[in-house]
């Protein structure tokens, strides 16, 4: 619903946009929307005590404001920084507005002399006011980055940030405004037109086919390979990605395009997520796309060839519940789904790398507020993200501490039924072409094991300790998923697979709304990025 296009053009958009005359971008000079590190919870602050060199941040990078037309009047920046920082306790926060013509403005005015497009406003006016609100005071030790969500050709919503050298400075904002005019069908009038001379100089327009899609992560991967990322929004919505295409994008930008929203927002819609439409495949399970939730499936395809391609969750925030009661769409940013990101440094820049590292975990009603999913061998210690070498016969110990908040934003108490350790083979990258390049399988993976209350201690500080050991034989990876739910619950798991959700739908709105919110956090889950064991053969001494 919000994040389907409700109001793209508004009546009397190509009138308007006759009328515009072209814009001559004014120099900012924005710095990274943060002076020092953020100062996270408690339990994290705690949580960080048997780590070194960094902290955990929570944080997202998809959520719309007034400048996305889909976007209630009320969704203002400010109003979303708010609840996101002073509410709901976020640590950093990437706006991710719609890039495609854009009708108001930060506070949801309308723009003088007609819509403009996205990457104009936000350096007319969202970037400014970021920086203004901050000289304000507000948002202390917070970082506030610009990004948009691209409408891929052909495909499906991507997440995008150029940071550049440095984020949200005037350059960088400017190469925002470059991607949109190279690949989007925006009218070439809508751009300033000694940019356009410059730009077509160095490029072609790619703004309608497959390929184009593929031409666009090519120029980031050239241009912003350590300074951008790309990551797919509710994959499977529409069913317009077949596996092959995951792996086309990972190859051609591998340091861009480096996840996917395996756990999307918008679970405030009668359909979960927005993707409970016509089959299997593109509905959530336990509020998770097929994806993610699939053992075996798509995402365990991806990693048993060793990609480094990570799952991240979102509130893809438009509006929670619509001002006229009708409609619901999604939570405040960090209210109902947060990411756990590993960061060293106090930067945006430093923020992308934590999430291209992929030391991270993600988790929705806050059923855990802390996790270190470690493995050793030997010497050798490796976080999520990593990958272990060992020999073959070495012993691999994984250590899995966690602990969960007395209490969630619904004031629910929270507690973890069990936490699957999964795994399945690494055989290396398929070759285009084959038909393993078409297989969205992993028919190697598996819960290798299921550990309850039984199986953890508990220290003083509430943290639950799991350790497992396992004889490396093999190169594989391994990884976790919690839920609150017991292995078989009528609607919701089976043999402690999480089921399809179901459509709430009541007539009359409150009653509506109320029933989603509980079948939200009554189902609740986490995901931990994977770790890598990779196995290298004994050598034979034959004399």
């Amino acid at each position: 619903m919000a994040c389907s296009i409700l109001f793209q053009y508004f009546g009397g958009i190509r009138k308007m946009l006759n009328k515009f005359k072209s814009f001559t971008v004014l120099a900012l000079s924005l710095a990274i929307f943060s002076q020092s590190l953020p100062v996270a919870a408690k339990d994290a602050e705690e949580n960080n005590q048997t780590n070194s060199g960094g902290r955990w941040m929570k944080g997202e990078y998809h959520a719309h404001t007034t400048q996305s037309d889909d976007a209630e009047g009320s969704q203002t920046l400010e109003n979303v920084l708010n609840n996101s920082f002073d509410k709901y306790g976020m640590d950093w926060m990437g706006i991710s507005d719609h890039l495609r013509m854009s009708s108001r403005d930060d506070e949801g005015q309308l723009v003088p002399g007609g819509p403009i497009p996205l990457s104009q406003g936000i350096i007319q006016y969202q970037a400014p006011k970021m920086k203004q609100l901050q000289k304000k005071g507000k948002y202390k030790n917070k970082i506030i980055f610009s990004g948009f969500e691209w409408d891929m050709p052909t495909y499906e919503h991507v997440g995008i940030g150029i940071l550049g050298d440095q984020a949200g400075s005037s350059k960088s904002l400017k190469a925002g405004n470059q991607f949109e005019y190279l690949f989007t069908n925006q009218d070439e009038k809508m751009f300033n037109s000694t940019d356009v001379a410059i730009w077509k100089a160095q490029d072609q327009r790619a703004n309608k086919t497959p390929q184009d899609a593929r031409t666009a992560l090519a120029w980031l991967e050239k241009n912003y390979k350590n300074t951008s990322y790309a990551i797919l929004n509710h994959p499977s919505r529409k069913k317009v990605y077949t596996i092959s295409d995951f792996r086309d994008f990972n190859n051609i930008a591998p340091d861009v395009l480096f996840g996917f929203e395996g756990m999307p927002g918008n679970q405030m819609e009668p359909d979960r997520g927005g993707l409970n439409l016509t089959t299997p495949e593109n509905r959530t399970y336990g509020g998770s796309d097929y994806m993610l939730a699939k053992v075996g499936g798509a995402w365990d395809a991806l990693l048993g060839e060793g990609r480094q391609f990570w799952n991240f969750s979102n509130s893809d925030s438009h509006f929670e519940i619509s001002e006229n009661r009708l409609y619901s769409s999604g939570y405040w940013p960090g209210e109902y789904s947060k990411n756990y990101t590993w960061v060293n440094g106090s930067t945006m820049q430093s923020v992308l790398d934590g999430m291209r590292s992929g030391k991270s975990f993600s988790v929705f009603g806050d059923l855990i507020n802390a996790l270190d999913f470690q493995a050793k061998g030997g010497s050798s210690k490796v976080d999520m993200g990593g990958d272990l070498k060992v020999k073959e016969g070495q012993m691999v110990n994984i250590t899995i501490r966690f602990k969960s908040p007395k209490k969630n934003n619904n004031g629910d108490s929270v507690k973890v039924d069990h936490v699957d350790l999964i795994s399945g083979d690494v055989t290396g990258k398929a070759v285009p072409g084959t038909p393993a390049y078409s297989k969205d399988t992993n028919d190697t993976t598996k819960v290798v094991k299921r550990f309850t209350s039984k199986d953890w201690k508990t220290d003083g500080e509430g943290y639950h300790i799991i350790t497992y050991k396992v004889k490396a034989s093999k190169d594989q990876y391994f990884r976790l998923r919690g839920t609150n739910l017991g292995e078989n619950v009528s609607g919701e798991t089976s043999n402690g697979e999480p089921l399809i959700d179901s459509k709430t739908d009541i007539e009359d709105n409150e009653s509506r709304f109320a029933e989603i919110n509980n079948r939200n956090y009554k189902d609740l889950w986490f995901y931990s990025n994977p770790i890598f064991v990779s196995v290298e053969e004994r050598t034979h001494d034959n004399h």
